[in-house]
Parts: structure tokens; sequence; C-alpha cells
């Protein structure tokens, strides 16, 4: 803060520190005199004023700027205005200190300061204090810091001021804007906090009724903060049907807050749980319990809302980043909707790590919970697929896939035992080693990254007997890469990572055929607008992903 108003202050025209330092010795002229300054301030003094030899006292120039012994000049700063050495002064003199600039001015200088750095800028001094009551500089803040711009001409009509609005609504909850992920057992979920109009609002995103994958998202609103009593915000959970009731808002620790309902006999139903159940359902799934023929989903779906319901909106929020984007990634990181089966749809985040893919899970299921890392991706192996007749073959893919299974195998296997033999000499099989290359890798081509040319696209049909939930999808793909998928038991237990084929069809859907389980997820791309959500750095995100999966293995 000191800095940006050092470098309006010299914009400005102000005097350096020092200058305004030895201007408030001087104004107690009964403690002090000019012959107690040391002789740097004093040769100091005489290259500012431009002493010459005919003038040795520099009275014209005090004479004309009507300086005296104990004005500016004396303070060693007039001469600013002047024009030369020895020359008379044409102007008033410059101001010496910020307090010396018009309040228009310093309303400028205070609004392009960061918010935070507003209240102790407010202890200065009580012209300071007045200034920072101008609604200039918070409406301002409110529209550069959290994006408000049409929603403050709404605050005219309540009778708020934007002054009130950020000390007592934004900047006290702003630690809690961004995405969110709570610790709903193995489902997890996506909570994205934002500033609505007068409103902090947490919305609960929740994928589109399986298997329309390419819907938009859905939203639910679990609790808002507003500022309608003028003395403090409110807190209010929205969760259940009968609207807006009491609430409260905790934060812990850092990157993470929890929410409390205070009255929940809102969310109950008149017609008990079955009524409960019934609206959930099809809220949740857009059907009825009758509609769903397969037993096994009835069981899963039954499970999710029996262990679901029980939190009655009082949850523990972990924050969560977008993925960082770099011009050499494959396509857009961000967060994509998939199906899985029994399970429904679910939200992945696609992330890249040099030659590595990864979609993590922020939501879940019984089987393979929110953080798991459901797919990875190997860059380094792309995958060519024949002609149309042989992909409907499963065998036939099946081989194909296989094959780069275990040439992958033996290049990790490689690249551990080089590691291994590091310090005896040069890695094998880095570039420019003797190893020869894995078969068949003349016949694969580098892969494109998001500057590349993009490549052609080619024909793409699914094997006979891939279950996959949607019948419509893309019939063309851009490429095709190995990868495995997680798959495990009920409860996470025998957790393991099976080969299938990873296929990009276009910037902003892609898919994965599950060799083992036979079958084929799509995942359509999330396009609502997320701030607040950037990652700070790489390293960050990373260690994020790394909590996530801590969090529920």
């Amino acid at each position: 803060m000191l800095l940006r108003m050092a470098v309006c202050a010299r914009l400005c025209g102000v005097g350096q520190s020092r200058r305004c330092r030895r201007r408030q010795r001087h104004s107690q002229a009964d403690q002090e005199s000019d012959s107690e300054m040391d002789m740097d301030e004093e040769k100091e003094e005489e290259r500012v004023v431009g002493k010459m030899k005919d003038d040795p006292d520099g009275s014209s120039c005090h004479k004309t700027c009507g300086a005296g012994p104990s004005g500016a000049g004396a303070s060693g700063v007039t001469g600013l205005g002047c024009r030369g050495s020895g020359s008379a002064c044409t102007g008033p003199p410059r101001p010496q200190t910020l307090l010396d600039l018009p309040p228009e001015l310093l309303v400028e200088i205070f609004a392009s300061l960061p918010g935070t750095a507003l209240p102790n800028l407010a202890l200065v001094c009580k012209k300071f204090r007045q200034i920072l009551n101008t609604e200039t500089i918070w409406r301002r803040r409110c529209t550069e810091e959290f994006g408000m711009k049409d929603d403050l001409r709404k605050m005219e009509i309540v009778g708020m001021s934007s002054r009130e609005l950020y000390v007592k609504l934004l900047y006290p909850y702003r630690h809690i804007l961004g995405l969110w992920q709570p610790d709903i057992g193995p489902y997890g979920g996506l909570l994205n906090v934002v500033v609505d109009g007068l409103f902090i609002i947490g919305w609960m995103y929740l994928p589109p009724h399986d298997p329309r994958v390419e819907d938009p998202m859905r939203r639910r609103p679990l609790f808002r903060i507003h500022m309608w009593e003028k003395n403090k915000a409110t807190i209010e959970c929205m969760y259940g049907h009968k609207g807006p009731h009491k609430g409260d808002i905790q934060t812990v620790k850092k990157d993470e807050f929890s929410t409390k309902c205070n009255q929940t006999d809102h969310h109950r139903m008149p017609g008990g749980r079955q009524e409960e159940f019934r609206t959930w359902l099809e809220e949740e799934w857009g059907r009825t319990l009758e509609d769903i023929f397969h037993e096994h989903m009835q069981e899963l779906i039954l499970m999710k809302f029996i262990y679901t319901s029980q939190y009655d909106n009082c949850l523990t929020y972990r924050r969560i980043y977008l993925p960082p984007c770099l011009p050499s990634d494959l396509m857009q990181p961000g967060l994509f909707k998939g199906t899985y089966g029994s399970h429904g749809l679910e939200i992945i985040m696609l992330s890249f790590h040099g030659s590595k893919a990864k979609a993590t899970k922020l939501t879940g299921d019984p089987n393979v919970p929110a953080g798991q890392l459901t797919l990875e991706i190997d860059l380094n192996h792309p995958v060519r697929l024949p002609d149309l007749e042989q992909q409907r073959n499963m065998e036939e893919l099946s081989r194909l896939v296989l094959g780069v299974h275990e040439e992958a195998q033996r290049g990790s296997q490689g690249q551990d035992a080089s590691s291994e033999g590091a310090e005896a000499g040069p890695a094998q099989g880095a570039e420019g080693s003797d190893v020869a290359p894995p078969a068949g890798a003349d016949d694969v081509e580098p892969r494109a990254g998001a500057c590349s040319a993009p490549p052609e696209l080619q024909p793409f049909v699914l094997p006979l007997g891939v279950m996959a939930r949607n019948e419509v999808y893309p019939r063309t793909c851009k490429m095709c890469f190995y990868g495995t998928g997680l798959i495990a038991g009920h409860g996470f237990t025998s957790p393991e990572r099976t080969p299938g084929l990873f296929v990009v069809f276009d910037d902003d859907r892609f898919g994965f055929i599950w060799l083992e389980l036979k079958s084929f997820s799509l995942y359509s791309r999330l396009t609502d607008q997320l701030s607040h959500a950037q990652a700070p750095s790489m390293e960050r995100f990373e260690a994020m992903l790394r909590n996530m999966q801590s969090w529920t293995s």
C-alpha cells in the first residue's frame, strides 16, 4: 500500500517523504531552529532551492513564493515550483504532502488502492477518514474486486451505501467466495459461492438428469447472506421447501468453513420421509422410483437419499481450484459432467500434468468416492484407430489397447530401472540414449498440443457389446490415447486401475471406453462462469489434488 501511495504521490507532484518529515520537524519552531539541521540536509536544501553565488540566501525565491523562514523554504522543499536556479517562481508552490492535495485527487488515489488497505489509511488523520466516506471509492472497490456493476444501483432503492455493503458484507465474507467440495462421505459435491446482486449465495451445482450429459447444470441454493438489516449481515439457510430460515457460517481454518442450520424443522415435509424421498427423487433423477426398473439402481438411489439427508445442511466445505491452463495442454482443462452407469451423472475435473492427463471426481459414489482419480491418461501413448469395421469388433479394439498397455508397462518398468541406476550412469531410455524405441513407435505420431495445428477428424464408432448410457454420441474424433480407469467394489474395496481408451471428440467433449467393464462414459464440459476459483499456482493445485484423495481414501 505504501509503495502504491508513493507512486501516486510522485505522479501528483508531492514532495519526497524525507522532505515531508523535515517540514513536520520545522513546524515545531519553539523546539528547534534552522541551525540544528545537519550538514546533509543543508546541502540538499542548497541543491533543491538552487542557490547561486549572487543570491546566497535565496531571498529572491523566498520573496516571490512568499515563504518565510519557518515556511516551506525553511523546510528545504521550496523551489520545487521554480523554473530554474536563481530565477523567480512563476507559479504556486507544489504540494508538499498528500494532505496538501485537493480532495478530488485524494479520492482518485484512494480508490485505486485495494479495499484491505483502506481501514489502516483511515487511521492516519481526520482528513483521510473523512475522504474515505466518499461513495466513489467504495463503489469502485465493489466493482473491481467483486464484479458488481448494475447491482450497485439497486442499493439506492433500499438506502444502502457502497461503503456499508463492502465493510459489512463483501469484505467479511470474501474468504468464502469460490469453489468448494462438501464433505458428504463418498458423494462429495460442488458448491459455488458468488456475489449475486445484494446477496452472497452458496449454490450447490447438480449434474443434469441421467443420461442427458450435454444439458446445462442445475443449481440449488443452500445458504445466503444479505444486508436487509443495515447494522449487520444476516445468514439464512435455504435448504428445504419452507423458504429462508436462520443459519450460521463458521470458519474453522483457512480454506475450510462450515454451515449450520438453526431451524432444521423447516426441512421436514407434512408427508414425512416418504414425501421427502419422492420430492428428492424427482429433483435428483427427474423420475419416480417406479420408473427405475433396475433393482440395483433403486438400492443405490435409496442409499444416497438416506445418507445425504442426515446432514440437514450442516456441512463442512473444503476449497478447490480450477486447474491452471498451459499452452501445451491437449485441450482446455476444467470441469466436466460424465455418465457412470447405475450411479448416474457425476462431475469430474480434467487437468494436465506434463505427459499425463488426470480426471478427478468432485462427486462420487460408494464404489469410487469423490476425490479419487477416476481416469489417468498417458499422453505419450496415442492410439491409432483401425477402420470402422474393425472398430465395431470389441476383440480387435481390446487387442489394440492391451498392446499399448503392455508397451506402457514395459516403459514404466524401464524408467524405474533407469532411476535406480542413475547414480551409475545416464538414465536409459531417456532422450538421446542408446535404448531402442518400443515396438511400433515409428507408427506413433507426436501428440498435438493446444497450440498445434488441429488434427484431422477420423470416424469413430463404439464396438458391439459396449454399453453406453448415451446412444447418441459423436461419430468423429480428433485423437485417442491409452489410459487407465479406477474401478472398485462397494465401499471402495479392492481398487484397481484397468486399461481403456481415452477419446477426444472436440474441445468440449471426450469419452472413455472401460475395456473390463465393457462400458462407455461420455463427458461434456461445464460452461458456467466460475469466478474466484483460479489456482494461485500449479504447485497449490497439485497439493489440493493430493489432499482431495486423502479425504476419502
